[in-house]
């Protein structure tokens, strides 16, 4: 009886001990301004800043016409492109020549040149070659185009000879029908695609940063000295502290999703327990990480520097959030393993867009929690070694 008392006196100290650090936290978080800014507008401003700014999809092209035929067929061509919202025909050109002081000032990125024989091939139905130059500086955009200009002109082709051909009392026929079907973001917005790889991010920066610069103040102010000779014991002292960012954390996270919904339309097409369970892991992982930072760290504007430096670059690079990992060359994709942000991204997208249960990311969780023991036992292994060394 009496070792089960002591047992349970032992737990009631030790939640007291970690209330009261938390509340000490909250206290001092309180006072600090300048970190509650951070915490709370820093991870919706990133949100929006990102969210708008880093956007694939191509739209409003400006297009540059030559038509050479002038006739009622070509003007039909140029207005099923016009009525796109793709293109945007901005300049009509009277000669070959003129195209290239068209693209090298960027006054259109594509001009359309219509042969003089369009609607003598169309009507005797021979094939018409139509030709698209093209802006090739941006590789990216310039393959956007090439694609948008491809259907474009196969749909305009397809109705034109339905036109054509009914007209000449000729049934068309189309030997095979291509219909594709995009599961999960059917009108591939590329702004489903990074909103959770934004939330990850997001997450990790600011819960890496505010655990890391918690515990660096203690040993500027010269208080960590009296919290390590006090009854607390490390796991108390570190809980305690993580405690309050972790619930800020949850505060953030919901703030985001909600600010993903209003903006950008993002909808969570799986469970909510499952998405801020996992989420409670990856906040687990991140504070790992901002616990090896202070560790490591003297003062504030190095944990800040660190912080910043190891938290969004391989979040950005690394993680999947805009570059396929599975194009990276295979040593860099070793590399990628660094950052939590890799595992999250794909819980995040499992739940978010495509509504699937753990089983399609129950290796994600596993990977993230052995992030989270791995740089635990690094902090600790250091923590020990500098105290020895005093």
């Amino acid at each position: 009886m009496m070792d089960k008392k002591n047992f349970l006196n032992k737990i009631s100290n030790s939640f007291y001990f970690i209330l009261a650090v938390s509340k000490k936290e909250v206290r001092q978080l309180k006072r600090d301004y300048r970190l509650l800014f951070v915490i709370f507008f820093f991870p919706v401003f990133l949100l929006v800043i990102f969210g708008y700014a880093i956007n694939f999809d191509v739209k409003h092209i400006k297009l540059a016409v030559y038509d050479q035929e002038k006739s009622s067929l070509s003007r039909e061509l140029i207005n099923s492109l016009k009525n796109s919202e793709y293109f945007d025909v901005v300049w009509y050109l009277n000669s070959i020549q003129e195209s290239d002081k068209i693209l090298d000032k960027k006054t259109a990125q594509c001009v359309v040149v219509i042969p003089n024989d369009f609607s003598r091939k169309i009507f005797s139905r021979q094939n018409v070659t139509l030709q698209f130059l093209i802006d090739g500086v941006d590789g990216n955009t310039a393959s956007i185009i090439k694609n948008y200009v491809s259907m474009a002109t196969l749909d305009i082709s397809n109705k034109i000879s339905k036109d054509v051909y009914s007209k000449l009392g000729i049934k068309s026929y189309q030997p095979i029908d291509v219909e594709p079907v995009f599961w999960y973001n059917p009108s591939l917005q590329t702004t489903m695609f990074l909103v959770p790889g934004l939330i990850s991010m997001i997450l990790l920066i600011t819960s890496v940063i505010s655990i890391s610069l918690t515990l660096v103040r203690e040993k500027e102010r010269g208080t960590q000295e009296q919290l390590n000779v006090s009854q607390l014991n490390s796991f108390e002292l570190l809980l305690g502290k993580i405690i309050p960012y972790l619930l800020i954390a949850f505060v953030n996270a919901t703030l985001i999703l909600l600010a993903s919904y209003i903006l950008f339309g993002v909808e969570v097409k799986g469970s909510i327990a499952e998405l801020f369970l996992t989420t409670l892991v990856f906040l687990f992982s991140s504070a790992s990480l901002g616990i090896f930072i202070s560790v490591i760290s003297d003062t504030q504007q190095i944990a800040f520097t660190l912080g910043t430096f190891i938290s969004l670059l391989p979040s950005v690079i690394l993680s999947g959030f805009i570059f396929p990992i599975d194009n990276m060359p295979f040593a860099v994709q070793i590399l990628t393993n660094i950052t939590p942000a890799k595992f999250f991204i794909v819980i995040l997208r499992n739940i978010m867009l495509k509504g699937v249960g753990v089983e399609s990311y129950f290796m994600q969780i596993i990977y993230l929690l052995i992030f989270a023991l791995i740089l635990l036992t690094l902090g600790i292994i250091i923590s020990r070694k500098k105290l020895e060394s005093i």
